[in-house]
């Protein structure tokens, strides 16, 4: 891997001659394809495409998007470059349950996310002392009914401040307002266990167990305003059967949330994900 490797992501209505064009575009200005992935999605009619490529004289970078912007309206083409040692800038923010903030911190801390945590926000104090052990900046912040407004505008102030990109909720148990999943849409990561929408409310777990369920897992998905209902990002399940007591299906239940969250998180940071509506493409 080159120093200056980039990742180029596109999508447009599909016609021929849209992978030709880039490719050209990017031989004709001494920039190497290094990994390349497309899909043309029959549902929506799009094409995407993902491609890191690495410029290798000084000045080719400009010289391809400047090429690439011409390119791009003669296909009605939505497009970004970013650079592949840019670690995604991250706030988390948690309530009381802090597995899955612990599998952040940890893979944070060894390098194993492409991701800089700038600051952790909770409405409890639970976490405060295990954020400052990291050495990371803790905001508590409290919220009832009637400070929820105020609360979400303070919110987004420290998004602003920390030049935060990404937003995910490592267990956040609350409900952000429709303001706010639209001003941050595709930028809201929520992780939940996969007994929603199906068990809701307090201990679904034991309302799992009661049911005799067979099956345990997460979803990560983006956060919108219909709850948990948002573009899924990844998932993951095992089998359970009937010697599991709710405990015991929510410890296991919790390593899941905390994989599944990270493996969202990382094909954010590795710019794979492309929205269209409920779906995701990720290349």
């Amino acid at each position: 891997m080159t120093d200056n490797q980039q990742i180029l992501n596109l999508y447009c209505d599909d016609r021929p001659g849209i992978v030709a064009a880039v490719a050209t575009t990017l031989s004709n200005n001494q920039c190497n394809i290094e990994e390349s992935a497309q899909f043309n999605d029959h549902l929506s009619g799009k094409f995407y495409m993902r491609v890191v490529f690495s410029p290798m004289e000084n000045g080719c970078l400009n010289a391809f998007q400047e090429r690439l912007s011409d390119i791009s309206e003669n296909f009605d083409m939505v497009w970004s470059i970013d650079s592949v040692k840019q670690p995604v800038n991250t706030i988390l923010m948690v309530s009381q349950h802090d597995h899955c903030l612990n599998d952040l911190l940890y893979r944070w801390r060894t390098n194993a996310l492409p991701i800089n945590i700038t600051a952790v926000v909770s409405n409890h104090e639970k976490t405060k002392n295990l954020v400052a052990a990291h050495n990371l900046p803790f905001y508590y912040l409290p919220v009832t009914k009637d400070t929820k407004t105020d609360q979400e505008v303070r919110v987004k102030e420290i998004i602003e401040e920390t030049d935060s990109e990404l937003i995910v909720l490592a267990r956040y148990m609350q409900i952000l307002s429709q303001d706010m999943c639209e001003t941050y849409a595709g930028r809201v990561i929520n992780i939940h266990h996969s007994f929603l929408p199906g068990f809701k409310g307090a201990r679904p777990y034991n309302q799992a167990y009661e049911r005799g369920v067979k099956i345990v897992g997460a979803t990560a998905h983006f956060a919108t305003s219909d709850l948990d209902e948002g573009p899924i990002i990844e998932q993951e399940i095992t089998r359970v059967d009937h010697s599991y007591t709710p405990e015991k299906m929510q410890t296991l239940g919790r390593d899941i949330e905390s994989r599944v969250l990270a493996r969202a998180i990382r094909l954010y940071a590795e710019r794979r994900i492309f929205v269209h509506g409920k779906r995701t493409v990720i290349l």
